[in-house]
């Protein structure tokens, strides 16, 4: 009986897990964020964005990955309008929004928030601009619109870069 090739890397590659699945650093953010239940809200995004490809490039790419409860706080319907294809370029821009190029982890992000007197500003792929800070050990982002999401589980690794789930969805101005 084969069990195939994710039982051997789950004996050999320590994983976090993240929606229930386990996440491994040799997969790339696509491979291990489709795995993930509490994503799929955001796989759907960037899948309807046409950013697969991207995310499964080379990077390095720092992602921080709305949770489907984020996506569910927005308005009543801007999901459902964010997918339909005449929007697509509004979609590319808040999702490429919620990554940062290069590998971000805590640690970096810390480092940075500490030499910048308590707020790291990171530049997004779209353009736009996250500022974080920390509470309580939690990095806490700022988006252009003044809200807030919290980092709640962190450095999960990949083989093209970082990811960081979010409780709320960041929106650029």
């Amino acid at each position: 009986m084969s069990f195939g090739q994710d039982s051997k890397m789950a004996t050999s590659e320590k994983a976090v897990s993240v929606g229930g699945a386990p996440m491994y650093a040799s997969k790339n953010i696509i491979e291990n964020a489709v795995n993930s239940k509490d994503h799929t809200t955001l796989v759907a995004a960037v899948k309807a964005a046409g950013l697969v490809e991207t995310l499964q490039g080379a990077g390095p790419f720092t992602v921080f990955a709305p949770t489907n409860a984020a996506f569910d706080m927005l308005p009543k319907g801007t999901v459902e309008m964010l997918l339909k294809p005449e929007n697509k370029s509004q979609l590319t821009k808040i999702l490429t929004y919620h990554v940062v190029p290069g590998n971000w982890d805590s640690k970096t992000i810390a480092e940075k928030i500490k030499a910048g007197n308590g707020t790291a500003e990171l530049t997004t792929v779209s353009g736009g601009k996250l500022w974080a800070t920390m509470k309580r050990n939690k990095i806490m982002l700022k988006d252009e619109k003044a809200g807030w999401a919290t980092v709640t589980i962190k450095n999960v690794y990949q083989s093209n870069g970082v990811i960081h789930v979010i409780d709320h969805v960041v929106m650029p101005k």
